[in-house]
Protein backbone atom coordinates (compact mmCIF):
# COMPACT_ATOMS: atom_id res chain seq x y z
CA UNK A 1 0.00 0.00 0.00
CA UNK A 2 2.53 2.37 -1.11
CA UNK A 3 1.74 5.96 -2.15
CA UNK A 4 4.40 8.49 -3.55
CA UNK A 5 3.59 11.96 -4.01
CA UNK A 6 5.59 14.00 -6.89
CA UNK A 7 5.25 17.41 -7.51
CA UNK A 8 6.60 20.91 -6.74
CA UNK A 9 5.56 24.05 -4.26
CA UNK A 10 1.67 23.28 -4.78
CA UNK A 11 1.46 20.43 -3.43
CA UNK A 12 4.47 20.71 -1.08
CA UNK A 13 2.80 23.15 1.13
CA UNK A 14 5.81 25.50 2.26
CA UNK A 15 4.74 27.76 5.09
CA UNK A 16 1.70 25.17 5.87
CA UNK A 17 2.44 24.12 9.99
CA UNK A 18 4.47 21.57 10.75
CA UNK A 19 6.66 21.84 8.20
CA UNK A 20 7.81 18.55 7.29
CA UNK A 21 11.22 18.02 9.37
CA UNK A 22 13.02 14.82 7.82
CA UNK A 23 12.44 16.66 4.09
CA UNK A 24 15.35 18.65 2.80
CA UNK A 25 14.88 22.63 4.13
CA UNK A 26 14.51 24.00 1.14
CA UNK A 27 11.77 21.38 -0.42
CA UNK A 28 9.08 23.48 2.01
CA UNK A 29 7.47 20.68 2.51
CA UNK A 30 4.72 20.62 4.92
CA UNK A 31 3.53 17.58 7.01
CA UNK A 32 -0.21 18.62 6.35
CA UNK A 33 0.39 18.95 2.59
CA UNK A 34 -2.33 17.17 0.84
CA UNK A 35 0.51 14.18 0.18
CA UNK A 36 0.25 13.77 4.08
CA UNK A 37 -3.76 14.05 4.22
CA UNK A 38 -4.20 11.45 2.07
CA UNK A 39 -1.52 9.35 3.42
CA UNK A 40 -3.22 9.35 6.69
CA UNK A 41 -7.11 8.85 5.39
CA UNK A 42 -6.11 5.88 3.46
CA UNK A 43 -3.74 4.44 5.35
CA UNK A 44 -1.01 4.43 2.80
CA UNK A 45 2.56 4.20 3.35
CA UNK A 46 4.02 7.78 2.19
CA UNK A 47 6.42 8.74 -0.05
CA UNK A 48 6.50 12.51 -0.19
CA UNK A 49 9.42 13.63 -2.45
CA UNK A 50 7.15 16.60 -3.43
CA UNK A 51 9.90 20.19 -4.00
CA UNK A 52 9.42 23.68 -3.56
CA UNK A 53 10.39 25.11 -6.93
CA UNK A 54 10.47 21.72 -9.20
CA UNK A 55 10.01 21.26 -13.01
CA UNK A 56 8.76 18.64 -15.04
CA UNK A 57 12.47 18.12 -15.49
CA UNK A 58 13.35 17.74 -11.92
CA UNK A 59 10.41 15.23 -12.01
CA UNK A 60 11.72 13.18 -14.83
CA UNK A 61 15.47 13.49 -14.90
CA UNK A 62 17.30 16.70 -13.08
CA UNK A 63 18.84 16.30 -9.50
CA UNK A 64 17.15 19.56 -7.64
CA UNK A 65 19.68 20.99 -5.15
CA UNK A 66 21.28 17.62 -5.17
CA UNK A 67 18.07 15.59 -4.50
CA UNK A 68 17.60 13.11 -7.17
CA UNK A 69 14.79 12.94 -9.97
CA UNK A 70 11.55 12.60 -7.92
CA UNK A 71 10.60 9.51 -10.22
CA UNK A 72 13.81 7.56 -9.17
CA UNK A 73 11.01 7.27 -5.87
CA UNK A 74 8.98 4.87 -8.07
CA UNK A 75 10.02 1.12 -7.60
CA UNK A 76 6.64 -0.45 -9.46
CA UNK A 77 5.30 -1.69 -5.67
CA UNK A 78 3.13 1.15 -5.83
CA UNK A 79 -1.28 1.87 -5.23
CA UNK A 80 -1.43 5.37 -5.91
CA UNK A 81 1.11 7.85 -7.22
CA UNK A 82 -0.01 11.98 -7.49
CA UNK A 83 1.60 14.66 -9.60
CA UNK A 84 1.21 18.23 -9.10
CA UNK A 85 3.72 20.04 -11.59
CA UNK A 86 4.19 22.41 -14.64
CA UNK A 87 3.55 25.56 -13.39
CA UNK A 88 7.37 26.63 -12.97
CA UNK A 89 7.93 25.39 -16.19
CA UNK A 90 5.89 28.37 -17.52
CA UNK A 91 6.92 31.13 -14.19
CA UNK A 92 3.18 30.84 -13.84
CA UNK A 93 3.76 31.84 -9.83
CA UNK A 94 6.95 33.51 -10.05
CA UNK A 95 5.41 36.20 -12.80
CA UNK A 96 2.39 36.38 -10.48
CA UNK A 97 4.53 37.46 -7.05
CA UNK A 98 6.84 39.73 -9.19
CA UNK A 99 3.74 41.06 -10.59
CA UNK A 100 2.67 41.67 -6.60
CA UNK A 101 6.07 43.88 -6.14
CA UNK A 102 6.12 47.65 -5.50
CA UNK A 103 6.48 49.60 -9.13
CA UNK A 104 10.16 50.74 -7.50
CA UNK A 105 11.39 47.23 -7.11
CA UNK A 106 10.21 45.93 -10.50
CA UNK A 107 11.75 48.25 -11.88
CA UNK A 108 15.15 47.67 -10.22
CA UNK A 109 14.77 43.94 -11.48
CA UNK A 110 13.82 45.45 -14.66
CA UNK A 111 15.75 42.85 -16.93
CA UNK A 112 14.82 39.29 -15.10
CA UNK A 113 11.30 40.24 -14.64
CA UNK A 114 11.20 41.59 -18.37
CA UNK A 115 10.93 37.56 -19.42
CA UNK A 116 8.55 36.70 -16.87
CA UNK A 117 6.17 39.04 -18.17
CA UNK A 118 6.63 38.56 -22.03
CA UNK A 119 3.47 36.88 -23.32
CA UNK A 120 5.79 35.72 -26.28
CA UNK A 121 7.80 33.58 -24.27
CA UNK A 122 5.20 32.30 -21.69
CA UNK A 123 3.17 31.13 -24.92
CA UNK A 124 6.28 29.44 -26.37
CA UNK A 125 6.90 28.04 -22.62
CA UNK A 126 3.10 26.54 -22.20
CA UNK A 127 3.94 24.84 -25.97
CA UNK A 128 6.07 22.97 -24.18
CA UNK A 129 5.13 22.00 -21.18
CA UNK A 130 2.16 20.47 -23.05
CA UNK A 131 4.99 17.81 -24.55
CA UNK A 132 6.66 17.48 -21.23
CA UNK A 133 3.36 16.67 -18.96
CA UNK A 134 2.98 13.63 -21.37
CA UNK A 135 6.10 12.76 -20.46
CA UNK A 136 6.00 13.02 -17.25
CA UNK A 137 2.48 10.66 -17.03
CA UNK A 138 4.51 8.02 -19.41
CA UNK A 139 7.25 7.71 -17.80
CA UNK A 140 4.72 7.37 -14.23
CA UNK A 141 2.99 4.46 -16.17
CA UNK A 142 6.31 2.92 -16.94
CA UNK A 143 7.82 3.06 -13.91
CA UNK A 144 4.64 2.27 -11.58
CA UNK A 145 2.23 -0.12 -13.75
CA UNK A 146 0.11 -1.18 -10.73
CA UNK A 147 -0.52 1.95 -9.66
CA UNK A 148 -3.13 4.66 -9.96
CA UNK A 149 -2.23 8.09 -11.16
CA UNK A 150 -3.44 10.70 -10.79
CA UNK A 151 -2.72 14.18 -12.44
CA UNK A 152 -3.74 17.25 -9.51
CA UNK A 153 -4.15 20.21 -11.03
CA UNK A 154 -3.46 23.50 -9.47
CA UNK A 155 -5.75 25.51 -7.32
CA UNK A 156 -7.37 28.40 -8.73
CA UNK A 157 -5.18 31.84 -7.49
CA UNK A 158 -6.90 34.36 -9.40
CA UNK A 159 -10.28 35.60 -9.80
CA UNK A 160 -12.81 35.66 -12.38
CA UNK A 161 -12.60 38.63 -15.76
CA UNK A 162 -14.03 41.64 -13.80
CA UNK A 163 -12.90 40.83 -10.61
CA UNK A 164 -10.25 42.87 -9.19
CA UNK A 165 -7.12 41.20 -7.69
CA UNK A 166 -5.21 43.86 -6.07
CA UNK A 167 -2.03 44.72 -5.97
CA UNK A 168 -1.77 42.74 -9.34
CA UNK A 169 -3.05 44.97 -12.31
CA UNK A 170 -5.05 44.01 -14.88
CA UNK A 171 -3.05 43.44 -17.23
CA UNK A 172 -0.64 40.83 -15.10
CA UNK A 173 -3.69 38.89 -13.98
CA UNK A 174 -4.95 38.39 -17.35
CA UNK A 175 -1.73 36.64 -18.23
CA UNK A 176 -2.04 34.93 -14.83
CA UNK A 177 -5.60 33.68 -15.95
CA UNK A 178 -4.61 32.57 -19.48
CA UNK A 179 -1.26 30.47 -18.54
CA UNK A 180 -3.42 29.27 -15.66
CA UNK A 181 -6.47 28.02 -18.18
CA UNK A 182 -3.63 27.00 -20.37
CA UNK A 183 -2.08 24.89 -18.24
CA UNK A 184 -5.62 23.07 -16.59
CA UNK A 185 -5.95 21.90 -19.95
CA UNK A 186 -2.92 20.52 -20.58
CA UNK A 187 -2.53 18.31 -17.51
CA UNK A 188 -5.96 17.39 -18.29
CA UNK A 189 -5.04 15.88 -21.74
CA UNK A 190 -1.60 14.62 -20.57
CA UNK A 191 -3.92 12.62 -18.36
CA UNK A 192 -5.72 11.21 -20.84
CA UNK A 193 -3.38 10.42 -23.18
CA UNK A 194 -1.28 8.40 -20.68
CA UNK A 195 -3.97 6.30 -19.21
CA UNK A 196 -3.71 8.46 -15.87
CA UNK A 197 -6.83 9.92 -13.91
CA UNK A 198 -7.09 13.98 -13.41
CA UNK A 199 -8.50 15.74 -9.98
CA UNK A 200 -9.72 19.20 -11.17
CA UNK A 201 -8.68 20.77 -8.27
CA UNK A 202 -8.53 24.18 -10.62
CA UNK A 203 -12.41 23.69 -11.63
CA UNK A 204 -13.41 23.40 -7.85
CA UNK A 205 -11.97 25.94 -6.77
CA UNK A 206 -13.16 28.75 -8.81
CA UNK A 207 -14.91 30.23 -6.06
CA UNK A 208 -12.73 29.64 -3.34
CA UNK A 209 -9.48 31.79 -5.08
CA UNK A 210 -7.24 33.94 -3.01
CA UNK A 211 -9.33 37.07 -3.27
CA UNK A 212 -12.72 35.11 -2.40
CA UNK A 213 -14.82 35.49 1.08
CA UNK A 214 -13.58 31.63 1.69
CA UNK A 215 -9.84 31.16 -0.24
CA UNK A 216 -8.44 28.12 -0.49
CA UNK A 217 -4.81 29.99 -1.57
CA UNK A 218 -2.86 32.94 -0.34
CA UNK A 219 -2.67 37.00 -1.78
CA UNK A 220 0.45 38.39 -2.96
CA UNK A 221 2.70 39.68 -0.44
CA UNK A 222 5.87 38.80 1.02
CA UNK A 223 7.72 35.32 1.96
CA UNK A 224 7.02 35.11 5.63
CA UNK A 225 9.00 32.35 7.29
CA UNK A 226 6.19 29.83 9.58
CA UNK A 227 3.39 31.42 7.03
CA UNK A 228 1.46 30.04 3.66
CA UNK A 229 3.43 31.35 0.67
CA UNK A 230 2.17 33.88 -1.36
CA UNK A 231 -0.21 32.73 -4.18
CA UNK A 232 -0.24 29.04 -2.74
CA UNK A 233 -2.32 26.71 -1.16
CA UNK A 234 -3.10 27.49 2.45
CA UNK A 235 -4.36 24.91 4.92
CA UNK A 236 -8.44 24.77 3.81
CA UNK A 237 -6.92 24.02 0.02
CA UNK A 238 -4.48 21.73 1.28
CA UNK A 239 -7.46 19.68 2.73
CA UNK A 240 -10.00 20.42 0.37
CA UNK A 241 -7.23 18.68 -2.26
CA UNK A 242 -6.90 16.00 -0.32
CA UNK A 243 -10.87 15.13 0.28
CA UNK A 244 -10.72 15.66 -3.70
CA UNK A 245 -8.10 12.26 -4.22
CA UNK A 246 -9.62 10.48 -1.77
CA UNK A 247 -12.92 10.59 -3.00
CA UNK A 248 -11.30 9.47 -6.36
CA UNK A 249 -9.30 7.01 -4.88
CA UNK A 250 -12.64 5.43 -3.08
Amino acid sequence: MRYVALGSSMAAGPGIWPPDWPAPILAQRSARNYPHLVGEKLGLDLVDVTYSGATTAHVLRDKHNGTPPQIDALDGSETLVTVTIGGNDVGYVPMLMAAGLPRLIRSLLGGWLGELFDAVARERALVDVAESLKDVGRSIRERAPKARVLFVDYLTLLPPSGTPAPPLSEKHVALGRHIAETLEKATGAAAADTGCEWIRAAQASRDHHAWSDTPWTTRPGLLIPGLPAPLHPNAAGMRAVAHMVVAAHD
